[in-house]
């Protein structure tokens, strides 16, 4: 009796089943709009991961150039204004592994991209402290260069 009620309210009767033309027309027009929204952010989403990914690999290989100098420098730095080790170097003394690569890319970093310091004193260079070179970033102008600032923002307490 319920269900019989329940049906006549709802107006279709039993042989109708399924849905009408427009309430298939209005879900495909609402998931098209959420695809719209949605699309460019999850775009965006995964370029800020890739540029935070290529920060963590300049961050590591900054952080294999200190324990380089630590190592094998006995922490001193050369009294020449500009001091640089490169990833060949970290590389054949073991502080990077031979197939370090730039996340963004998929491309292994070639032995000239190189960390920049200035003094004696050990500190980053202000502007390039990071140059990231794979086979596709080897000019001044394509490689992935990085600021002290923005290394020692990567930096955990």
């Amino acid at each position: 009796m319920l269900a019989q009620a329940i049906k006549k309210r709802l107006g279709k009767e039993e042989n109708q089943k399924g849905f009408t033309l427009i309430e298939l027309l209005a879900v495909i027009v609402i998931l098209g709009i959420i695809a719209v929204i949605a699309i460019p952010m999850i775009g965006g989403i995964i370029n800020n991961t890739k540029e935070d990914s290529d920060l963590a690999t300049a961050r590591q290989v900054y952080e294999a150039a200190r324990m380089y100098t630590i190592a094998e420098k006995e922490g001193v730095f050369t009294s020449s204004a500009d001091y640089s080790i490169t990833v060949g170097d970290l590389k054949t003394k073991k502080y990077l592994e031979a197939g370090i690569v730039l996340p963004s890319n998929k491309e292994a970093l070639l032995d000239t991209s190189a960390v920049y310091f200035t003094g004696a004193n050990g500190t980053l260079a202000d502007t390039i402290a990071v140059d990231l070179r794979t086979s596709t970033l080897d000019t001044d102008t394509e490689a992935k260069r990085f600021s002290e600032v923005q290394i020692q923002k990567t930096k955990r307490n």
